[in-house]
């Protein structure tokens, strides 16, 4: 996507969405027409590994091509930040 097609969004997160859900595990699942990932809570000693599911996002493979991008981005960016440091 050029820089003329992109667009800018406002974000509205909503009141109970603002403090997030913590996960530390994550699950990517993928058939012919989407992409699933679920983002777990690994329970710490446990006598058999538990994974809480916390979300599940669906997906097109598009939009997750995209995500992929957009994550990607992301930590490199902060990984170059942090050595700037």
């Amino acid at each position: 996507m050029s820089e003329k097609e992109k667009k800018k969004y406002k974000v509205k997160l909503p009141e109970d969405k603002e403090e997030g859900v913590y996960a530390n595990a994550a699950s990517v699942h993928l058939n012919s027409n989407e992409c699933i990932i679920d983002m777990a809570y690994l329970i710490p000693n446990a006598k058999e590994p538990v994974l809480k599911v916390v979300s599940r996002i669906n997906m097109s493979h598009r939009t997750a091509e995209s995500f992929l991008k957009v994550l990607s981005n992301a930590i490199l960016d902060y990984k170059n930040k942090q050595k700037e440091q």
